[in-house]
């Protein structure tokens, strides 16, 4: 659904802030620049232009630096006290950094047209400046700290409360040259509350308008929601889950299993869980490949079944119940040292590898080169039952390769003509003239030196080759969300390469990986040629661990998976697209009235 791309879309505006020294340090120097670029425009008759740049820095360090660090410094705790999102200390100095460069440059416009001019329009350009940052300040503490609006205010408050404050005591009671002049007290406060409550009624409105479709489709704010997500991007924090459960529906779903045993026992596990590994980050199922691989002591893949966001586990919890499915199955599984070579199939885009484990068998589907994103479940589910009467296997695993990265859009959905292909390709399938023995051998990569910024979450890379009647197969299956277009078809040449036959490519589609700007990050977009090397290392050392083992499969159903569901997940995003669609056209107009009825105020109307 192109919505919820749009949506995911919309992390990119999430930016790694520099740390608190780097914001105090630009503090104080680019105040003293301002102040002393300010005294500049009007030296002091009285004295040398380089006296005048002096205490004019000086002067602009106390009235913007000074206060502005100790606005970083006091929002800091204001905020936390309240019980809402921890804010940590560089986000209040980045915030105040901002507010300054913000309050500074309007201070300067002023300045800069009274230079030439017969009348000063410093101190109201100032006051307009500090009225500008409390709005700002309201919006950013209000929407990402998850507090009440009216506690917002006096954090906000503070730094053009602090500036103000500085700029009253320098001029009134000390000596230190500026451009400001005298001012009245009383006419400056009239000027400073007129226009906040101009703005501060703006902002309100404005949020509980675009609140309010929320609010009533889905019983949770837009702000709270923000708040929430940014708590998880920025502390790791899993708070939005509990949200989630709340909106979640359960649902049943169904899960393909294979095992391997050799002569000590278990020693490979191959799943497929048609349950989607999202929304993002460590947020429900979004590391859930990697987190419910480590449940079982055996190498285990935890592959990509059919499934789209729909299917995303409100919370990690919900993992606890795929592995007792799991567990369940295991126990009950009866083994066969027979299986078929692997073959593929084709029709248009559609490619199915097949491979018979006696009467059962594992499909893996893909569209590349085309690109293509999550498989429906109903389009799983039909692919399934046709595959069982068209060769009469007892158990279908179906896994959805997730190896081409379309961009925006991309999924498989009832009625694309994706699905009549893959159909098509099912049709094609052939039962094998004999089964032989089978050898299998595993080998595990975390990738240490490939991070989740590149697209490779905590499993890495994983590898079983399967030999049939010296037929070496690979499946290999790398922990990341989909993959760039033709990063497969490398891969698959260098394994070739080696020694394979056969071999396909596999995402598990994590979302770990997801948690960055952009919201997309398939595997392949850096460092491919070390990635590869991991891979052919892998494979080496899985083609080494061959030995006889016997393989027995199932599909299991899970029941009453919580999940956000069809009906809140589409809700969910229709809700979002349509309240961002709304705030670029509502926004802009609101905010220039608002903001232009403060200046008319400021400038022309107050005595």
């Amino acid at each position: 659904m192109a919505s919820s791309d749009r949506i995911m879309g919309l992390s990119k505006y999430i930016v790694t802030l520099p740390g608190s020294t780097f914001s105090v340090a630009s503090m104080v120097f680019l105040s003293f620049i301002l102040g002393a670029i300010v005294s500049a425009l009007e030296p002091s008759p009285n004295y040398s232009l380089l006296y005048s740049i002096i205490y004019g820095g000086a002067a602009g360090f106390l009235i913007f630096g000074l206060t502005s660090i100790m606005s970083g410094a006091v929002t800091q705790p204001m905020i936390n006290t309240l019980e809402g999102r921890h804010m940590k200390m560089k986000q209040s100095m980045f915030l105040s950094l901002l507010s300054m460069l913000i309050v500074g440059f309007v201070y300067f416009i002023g300045s800069l047209i009274s230079s030439f001019t017969i009348y000063s329009y410093t101190i109201d350009a100032l006051v307009y400046g500090c009225v500008i940052i409390f709005a700002i300040r309201i919006l950013v503490l209000w929407g990402t700290s998850n507090i009440n609006f009216f506690k917002s205010l006096p954090a906000a408050a503070t730094q053009p409360a602090l500036i103000l404050s500085m700029v009253i005591v320098i001029v009134s009671l000390t000596s230190i040259t500026t451009n400001i002049g005298y001012f009245s007290i009383l006419a400056l406060l009239i000027k400073i509350v007129i226009a906040s409550l101009i703005l501060v009624v703006a902002i309100y409105s404005f949020v509980v308008i675009i609140e309010s479709p929320m609010k009533r489709n889905l019983g949770v704010g837009g702000l709270e929601l923000l708040s929430l997500f940014l708590a998880h991007v920025t502390e790791g924090s899993n708070s939005l889950e509990g949200l989630f459960e709340d909106m979640g529906e359960p649902i049943d779903t169904i899960i393909g299993i294979m095992a391997f045993k050799n002569k000590n026992g278990l020693k490979a596990i191959f799943l497929s869980p048609s349950v989607h590994p999202g929304p993002i980050g460590n947020i429900g199922g979004g590391n859930m490949p990697t987190q419910l691989a480590n449940k079982f002591e055996p190498f285990t893949m935890v592959c990509h079944g059919p499934s789209t966001h729909d299917f995303n586990p409100v919370s990690a919890k919900e993992i606890s119940k795929i592995e007792k499915v799991v567990r369940d199955t295991l126990e009950s599984l009866e083994y066969s040292n027979k299986a078929g070579k692997f073959s593929r199939v084709q029709s248009g885009n559609a490619k199915i590898g097949a491979q018979y484990f006696d009467n059962n068998l594992v499909l893996l589907a893909t569209m590349a080169p085309e690109g293509f994103d999550d498989m429906d479940f109903g389009v799983g589910l039909a692919l399934i039952n046709l595959a069982k009467a068209k060769t009469g296997a007892e158990n279908v695993i179906l896994v959805e390769c997730h190896n081409a990265f379309k961009g925006d859009g991309g999924r498989i959905l009832p009625g694309n003509k994706e699905v009549f292909e893959l159909m098509d390709a099912v049709e094609k399938l052939q039962s094998p003239e004999k089964q032989n023995n089978i050898k299998v051998g595993c080998a595990y990569d975390p990738m240490d030196d490939v991070s989740k910024d590149e697209g490779v979450g905590e499993s890495g890379v994983k590898v079983m080759v399967l030999e049939v009647d010296n037929q070496k197969t690979g499946y290999i299956l790398l922990d990341s969300n989909n993959m760039i277009i033709g990063f497969r078809e490398r891969i698959l040449k260098h394994l070739k390469d080696i020694g394979l036959d056969e071999a396909e490519i596999l995402t598990s589609d994590t979302h770990f990986v997801n948690a960055l700007s952009g919201g997309h990050n398939p595997v392949g977009t850096k460092k491919q040629d070390v990635i590869l090397e991991h891979i052919i290392k892998s494979t080496e050392d899985a083609m080494k661990d061959l030995e006889d083992v016997t393989v027995a499969c199932d599909v299991s159903r899970i029941k009453d998976l919580k999940t956000l569901g069809p009906t809140h997940a589409t809700e969910l995003v229709t809700t979002i697209s349509s309240i961002v669609a709304v705030s670029k056209i509502f926004a802009p107009l609101i905010f220039i009235i608002a903001f232009l009825s403060a200046f008319i105020w400021i400038f022309y109307w107050a005595l």
